[in-house]
């Protein structure tokens, strides 16, 4: 599978865009700002329907236009697909697959697997619980609807206790049989959500680990750790056990929702020690775990996104990369970079097929 050809017209900075791309590694090299990860935001919408940076169309079309088209041509499986996002303000973003309009955006994914490593993922390693359960169940519910009507299910439960809680002024009894429905159901599903997310954190551990101590050359010592209190006990009987404290909180304060994964080097949280360089070594090799998890299930290999992955990384931790993904279980790639002169040496070392495009001034020229 590989995207063969794209199309832009009003989207960010380009009023216009036509690019034919490798089947295996493109590298667009460019100054900061020329819009280089633009490109990859684009075709991250052909993948997901939406930005990977926003969550408002608006805010991609170009600067004084009224509308933005992004138009991708696709080899997929042997066959030619295209597929087609239109999007003007006060109407229903327009969403096409070979000329047929989709009337549910969630029938496209899946269609054309992708896993995007940037820069913004750095909220994975210091930002807060949240950030790594949406990393989590991103990942299982784009191939698993079940985990996804039952994670759907839990957050509306969630809502409604709540809701109870919150509103049954101290002076009153709460309603201790509504309580007790929502907390059957809050256990019922939570009990669902939390051993898929078990299952996948115990796949993709090993996987993690293997690309991690092949990019950093064996030299540092990480875990990646699942962690939630229904290792301990059910979640039913959590919530009978602690009822008190969620009356006087007047929040529900055990459940799925407060599970994390924990990112640790030796024993301590990358957050707090690691370098830069660390981090960043550390949040590759989650997003390749990611990538063959992914390319596992749906049975190809996803596109790969790389934007701005080198900086604060050495040379030799930017080679592992590379070597990695230039390897046939890696498919199409696309990388970016500052440095034109870096990814020429590398790809010269590393050899096969691939496509060398510069951006200047919204021109993106091959090299």
């Amino acid at each position: 599978m590989s995207l063969q050809h794209l199309t832009l017209t009003n989207f960010k900075n380009y009023q216009s865009l036509d690019a034919d791309f490798s089947a295996r590694i493109n590298c667009i090299t460019g100054d900061n700002g020329e819009g280089k990860t633009n490109i990859l935001d684009a075709i991250y919408y052909l993948s997901f329907c939406k930005s990977f940076f926003t969550g408002l169309d608006a805010q991609n079309i170009r600067h004084g236009e009224q509308f933005f088209i992004v138009e991708g041509n696709y080899d997929i499986d042997g066959q030619a697909e295209t597929i087609y996002c239109g999007f003007e303000p006060g109407k229903r973003k327009r969403f096409k697959r070979n000329k047929k309009e989709y009337e549910r955006f969630a029938d496209h994914i899946g269609l054309i697997p992708l896993v995007m490593v940037s820069p913004y993922d750095i909220n994975l390693i210091i930002g807060g619980s949240e950030e790594r359960r949406k990393f989590i169940d991103g990942i299982i519910s784009q191939f698993d609807r079940e985990y996804l009507l039952e994670y759907q299910k839990y957050t509306k439960i969630l809502a409604q206790r709540n809701h109870l809680l919150k509103e049954t002024p101290q002076t009153w009894q709460i309603d201790e049989d509504m309580l007790q429905i929502y907390d059957d159901q809050l256990a019922e599903s939570g009990q669902f959500i939390y051993q898929r997310r078990k299952d996948f954190v115990g796949n993709i551990e090993p996987v993690f680990q293997r690309y991690f101590e092949t990019i950093s050359q064996g030299k540092e010592r990480v875990s990646l750790i699942y962690r939630t209190t229904l290792d301990e006990k059910p979640l039913d009987q959590q919530l009978r056990d602690n009822r008190s404290i969620d009356l006087a909180t007047r929040y529900t304060n055990f459940g799925v929702h407060k599970d994390d994964l924990e990112l640790g080097m030796g024993d301590i949280p990358i957050k707090r020690i690691g370098s830069q360089g660390q981090q960043k070594t550390y949040l590759v090799a989650m997003k390749l775990a990611q990538f063959e998890y992914i390319g596992n299930l749906c049975g190809q290999k996803p596109i790969l996104l790389l934007d701005d992955i080198f900086d604060k990384l050495d040379q030799s931790r930017v080679e592992q990369i590379v070597n990695l993904v230039a390897q046939n279980n890696f498919g199409q790639i696309f990388i970016t970079d500052t440095n034109a002169d870096r990814i020429k040496t590398i790809l010269e070392k590393v050899g096969g097929e691939h496509r060398h495009f510069n951006l200047k001034n919204n021109v993106l020229t091959l090299l």
